[in-house]
């Protein structure tokens, strides 16, 4: 039985409004453009780890740029933190607001800094520019700013309220030097912090032009119009569901600081006309920082959701009222003050997966997708800077394989789900930080076996050059996560962490290892996961199981053990 249909609302010009759909979306391009080039920490201008927004006066998204679907849980967050904190006739053109705390302001960490400026057009407020920047670190007790381990968010970092950074077009620049002050790299934050106003300030005038050019009654009817279109869209989708309770549960090794498995457990209920998401049942609270804000929670199910039944909707506030979330308060779906969060990533990357995971009894086989690697690992590397005050900070999160679908093999070496960031190139890794690249490469028979293979995750080795550099890591699927395969597809290869590989000395590191000091000439290995596969594996294509060999993707004994290929 599919879920009833209201009668959709009608929208004025559907022509004017795919034209001003993607009008704004090349004003968001273009702020995304100009916060990557003009940036200057590596994980902003190489890494790409930020995303733009824009919003309506009453605070509705309106168009987010392309980058990083979690990063769309702290930029509503953040609209909303200043239309609570600041009255609408306190607000004055030539203001921005700043904020990341998770509990003050609705961000979901302290190293993603929001940046929210009002767009004025004769003297109202009728838009707002935003955007968020993951920045490398804003101190804490681990350079980075994020471990695992981390257990109150006292310990993560300097904690921003929503705040006026700008006043009539002037930075504020008390505040600007207390938060830099409270960074391991004062110089590049605050370069960067610049970088962020002056981005949306570009986008703003972008916004005035568009109001310009076709007036702004046209410009508030398209916004009304771009909404109702997203909204009568996703109910059709709905639409073609089958009404029922459909449950998943994905799995964390541990809470961050080692013990048990914990549990991320969601059921999704159609009904109504409405997509329902309980995450009753997830674990508890997290000891360490693997908690995820609700407002991360949210912006991770709107993921989910979009690309699973309509990957080109609009991402706009028309997606979010069909859509119900609830989690307990107290666990690790959403936490209570002062949990630590740093992590989050990880714990969104696993409810993604159990999103994903509960769609597959509500799909047609066509459109279910095996367990991807469902991890955001990263690793981070810190020590003395040579020519400036502070210390350098190299962070990268690490791409790993994605699940296989019903006709198509998984990617290799790629971000999944709520993450999207680009790696850092070897060349600018080993220009900007005393670190080598020993090995950076996929990882043979990591990928799932099945009639189509999980895609095959990486491995990424780096050798330290100077004494006393800081490492710590964070990851998962070390022991107990694994990306599943379905319909008789294998599992993909879990992520392993090591200490000097291939030496006497080697040793394995626990997932989410903190502040270790590491020697010139010791290096690190950290092995991603693949991803799972789908359909028996001995239907895979023998010809193309010959190419997977050849190309070293697939071993020629586990060609013979999981496909039974003898070649």
């Amino acid at each position: 039985m599919s879920t009833k249909q209201t009668t959709p609302a009608r929208i004025a010009d559907p022509i004017e409004m795919e034209v001003f759909v993607n009008r704004l979306l090349s004003i968001t391009e273009d702020m995304n453009n100009t916060l990557v080039r003009s940036s200057f920490s590596t994980n902003i201008k190489e890494r790409k780890d930020c995303s733009v927004a824009l919003f309506d006066g009453a605070g509705r998204l309106v168009s987010q740029g392309t980058q990083i679907p979690l990063h769309l849980g702290s930029l509503n967050g953040a609209v909303e933190a200043v239309l609570s904190h600041f009255p609408v006739d306190t607000i004055r053109d030539g203001d921005a607001f700043i904020c990341n705390d998770p509990y003050l302001a609705n961000g979901s960490h302290l190293p993603d800094i929001n940046i929210v400026t009002p767009v004025f057009w004769d003297g109202v407020l009728r838009f707002f520019a935003a955007n968020i920047a993951h920045h490398s670190d804003v101190g804490g007790s681990v350079p980075g700013s994020i471990a695992g381990g981390l257990t109150s968010i006292f310990q993560e970092g300097i904690r921003i309220p929503v705040s006026r950074i700008l006043r009539s077009g002037v930075i504020e620049d008390n505040l600007l030097r207390l938060i830099c002050a409270n960074c391991r790299d004062p110089e590049e934050r605050g370069l960067d912090l610049r970088v962020q106003i002056a981005t949306n300030e570009r986008g703003s005038d972008a916004v005035k032009d568009l109001i310009r050019q076709v007036g702004l009654t046209k410009v508030l009817q398209s916004v009304e119009d771009v909404l109702t279109y997203t909204r009568n869209r996703l109910a059709n989708r709905i639409a073609d569901l089958t009404e029922g309770s459909y449950r998943f549960t994905n799995m964390l090794d541990d809470d961050g600081m080692g013990g048990n498995p914990v549990p991320i457990t969601v059921t999704l209920t159609v009904a109504d006309g409405l997509l329902s998401f309980d995450f009753t049942g997830s674990g508890r609270q997290a000891r360490g920082a693997m908690n995820l804000p609700i407002n991360a929670l949210n912006a991770t199910v709107y993921y989910a959701v979009k690309a699973l039944l309509d990957p080109d909707i609009p991402p706009n506030a028309g997606l979010f009222e069909a859509i119900r979330i609830s989690a307990p308060k107290g666990t690790i779906t959403n936490p209570e003050m002062p949990a630590a969060v740093g992590a989050r990533s990880i714990t969104a990357q696993k409810v993604a997966g159990a999103i994903f995971g509960a769609f597959r009894g509500l799909l047609p086989k066509e459109k279910v997708m095996a367990s991807g690697n469902d991890l955001c690992p990263a690793i981070v590397f810190s020590g003395p800077l040579r020519q400036r005050t502070g210390d350098f900070i190299y962070l990268e999160t690490i791409a790993g394989g994605s699940g296989a679908r019903f006709d198509l093999d998984g990617m290799d070496a790629v971000h999944v789900h709520m993450t999207n960031s680009s790696n850092l190139p070897v060349e600018a890794m080993e220009n900007e930080y005393p670190l080598r690249v020993e090995e950076y490469a996929l990882i043979p028979d990591s990928g799932g076996a099945g009639r189509t293979r999980g895609g095959m995750g990486v491995a990424r080795q780096i050798k330290v050059l100077e004494p006393d550099i800081i490492f710590s890591a964070r990851s998962d699927s070390h022991t107990v996560g694994v990306p599943t395969g379905v319909d008789g597809g294998r599992d993909g290869r879990r992520a392993r962490l090591l200490r000097n590989p291939g030496t006497k000395n080697e040793e394995a590191l626990f997932s989410k290892i903190a502040n270790i000091k590491l020697q010139a000439g010791e290096s690190i290995r950290i092995e991603t996961p693949g991803g799972g596969g789908y359909g028996d594996p001995s239907e895979r294509d023998p010809a193309v199981l010959r190419q997977d060999v050849l190309d070293g993707l697939v071993s020629s004994v586990s060609a013979a053990e999981e496909y039974g290929l003898k070649l």
